[in-house]
């Protein structure tokens, strides 16, 4: 690989502070540092998705039991929705200059970039765009059943805590407004947590401050915040036994069945990324490896582990552990980007944006003894958005939803089938059946026509999930031949 060229000893020069949970502060950061700790993250969460895919949704009932782990990349990474998804996003930000991509632009991209290789809320909220609904309406949960639980709120947060040095609070506004593309709720509690956790692993080594920053970024009524508690205590009571904890963890988390809702979930994931933190004790290679025993979703969980632990240690540390990691990342399931990326290329996309944004929350460049360096005003970690009350903003949706659903009845046919859509989600398909019902009609064949809509509402997982599936049912949306109401088999 031809990593970044950087300069050692790897100097940063605080100034007033480097607790980030004190408030305002700064720190002075070279170039060549923040490139390699950003490129550190990137290789990080890269081989945690990567050397984790054969671990995925393999260990449920008990944990897996891998013995020893050497990262390795021979062949180069590939795209994954794992790092692909937010890769379309940072190339954006990077070409443009535009650190919130306007919703209109994100539906585009989406429609370009973004139409394979994608599950769960993803896959959903990608449907709904079809239909004509924007983000964050796509991460609503009475308009994505996938919305209140998927770890679309982690495995497509990292870049934003990336691009954040220091800034938990801008690295929890960015990334939230991202991962509300596909969700909502516990979800985007998540997000706060580990974008703010990777934003502040550029400030300290900490791991125990690190999760302390992050629960303050969370709603502390929030289950998220729960999940994170119980791991902290059951770690303290079994500091040297990591499968304790695994069982403390399985006993009070894992409830609903064995099925898609318990591995795909917030809870098990967030708890297996904590856990193999705090057992991982700041060795990469040990919270990986313990990541991928702690099981569920393990490829994500230790791509989020990895990513922190990467800044901390940084990429030019990763060069000489003698890791075979070719500096290739390969476009396979994203059209219309580049294909020939490669990961330092990928973080030097990083790199811009991260420079872009520090600048634009207050930091300066400066010159520190003949190199260039930012001057980062640090930031106070803090819960941007606590829970939605009632989580799924229904009130505000029909409210603002409901006249508008009257008025597209009268459209094209486009405008149509997003009212049928709209109207079956807020509860207003009997109403309308009844009142307008040519109009009705009408509506609901414009719907059939997107029959991967009706799919992907009879794929779904969850409670909710089945809720909309009884109400398409009735509506006269049955599932479709050969679609079990049942959630994928792979799921990221």
């Amino acid at each position: 690989m031809s990593p970044m060229k950087i300069v050692l000893p790897v100097v940063l020069v605080f100034s007033v502070s480097t607790d980030t949970l004190a408030g305002p502060a700064t720190i002075e950061i070279t170039e060549d540092v923040l490139a390699d700790k950003i490129h550190g993250g990137l290789v990080g969460q890269i081989l945690g998705n990567l050397n984790g895919l054969v671990h995925e949704a393999k260990y449920l009932d008990k944990p897996g039991a891998i013995a020893s782990y050497t990262p390795h990349l021979p062949e180069g990474a590939r795209t994954d929705d794992d790092t692909d998804i937010e890769w379309v996003y940072i190339t954006e930000m990077a070409g443009t200059g535009e650190t919130f991509i306007p919703p209109g632009r994100i539906v585009e991209l989406w429609k370009r970039h973004i139409t394979k290789g994608i599950w769960c809320a993803n896959r959903y909220a990608a449907g709904l765009m079809e239909l004509g609904v924007e983000p964050p309406l796509t991460g609503r949960i009475p308009l994505n059943p996938w919305a209140d639980f998927n770890i679309s709120g982690q495995f497509v947060c990292e870049a934003f805590g990336l691009v954040t040095p220091g800034m938990p609070r801008a690295a929890a506004e960015i990334g939230t407004y991202y991962t509300h593309v596909a969700v909502d709720g516990e979800p985007i509690q998540a997000t706060q947590l580990f974008t703010s956790m990777i934003a502040s692993a550029f400030v300290t080594e900490d791991l125990n401050a690190l999760i302390e920053i992050g629960m303050a970024a969370v709603d502390a009524r929030s289950e998220i915040h729960r999940v994170v508690a119980d791991v902290r205590r059951w770690h303290a009571e079994n500091p040297d036994d990591w499968r304790t904890t695994w069982k403390r963890i399985h006993g009070k988390y894992f409830r609903h069945g064995n099925t898609v809702r318990d591995w795909n979930g917030y809870e098990l994931n967030t708890a297996a990324v904590i856990g193999s933190l705090l057992y991982g004790k700041g060795d990469f290679v040990e919270t990986v490896r313990l990541a991928f025993c702690f099981g569920w979703d393990a490829d994500c969980n230790a791509a989020t582990a990895g990513c922190i632990i990467g800044v901390i240690k940084g990429r030019r540390w990763m060069d000489h552990q003698g890791w075979v990691i070719k500096d290739i990342y390969r476009n396979t399931t994203r059209p219309g980007m580049p294909m020939d990326e490669t990961i330092t290329r990928y973080a030097e996309r990083l790199l811009r944006v991260s420079e872009m944004v520090v600048l634009r929350n207050g930091g300066e460049w400066v010159t520190r003894e003949g190199r260039k360096a930012l001057r980062i005003r640090t930031q106070k970690p803090v819960n941007i958005e606590s829970l939605p009350d009632p989580i799924d903003r229904l009130a505000d949706l029909r409210r603002e939803w409901i006249p508008r659903i009257e008025k597209d009845l009268e459209g094209e046919a486009a405008d149509t089938a997003r009212a049928a859509y709209l109207a079956l989600c807020l509860d207003e398909f009997d109403r309308l059946a009844r009142q307008r019902p040519s109009q009705w009609k009408a509506a609901c064949d414009a719907l059939r026509a997107h029959g991967d809509i009706i799919k992907n509402i009879h794929k779904t997982a969850g409670s909710r999930g089945r809720i909309l599936q009884d109400k398409a049912t009735m509506a006269g949306f049955p599932a479709p031949v050969n679609v079990p109401r049942t959630g994928p088999s792979v799921t990221d």
